[in-house]
């Protein structure tokens, strides 16, 4: 593996984990509202599984990685 394959590998790494980052995030966030005693709002199970497709596209694109970074590194060139 040369030095471009290992830096598009390392990107599309990088990508993968802040896309599941924002959706553990948002997520999160919509969880610890509900979560507040004073004025907690009924949950909304579809609101929490759609905050949480960014993970699900952040570890499918983590699992895929390899073969993104080869494309990626053969675009480039």
């Amino acid at each position: 593996m040369d030095s471009s394959q290992r830096a598009a590998l390392s990107l599309v790494r990088l990508v993968a984990f802040c896309i599941i980052v924002v959706g553990l995030l948002d997520a999160g966030l919509y969880f610890t509202e509900w979560l507040h005693p004073r004025h907690r709002p009924p949950l909304n199970i579809l609101r929490l599984v759609a905050d949480s497709i960014p993970i699900v596209i952040g570890i499918v694109i983590f699992i895929k990685s390899k073969a993104l970074a080869e494309w990626l590194s053969d675009m480039i060139q």
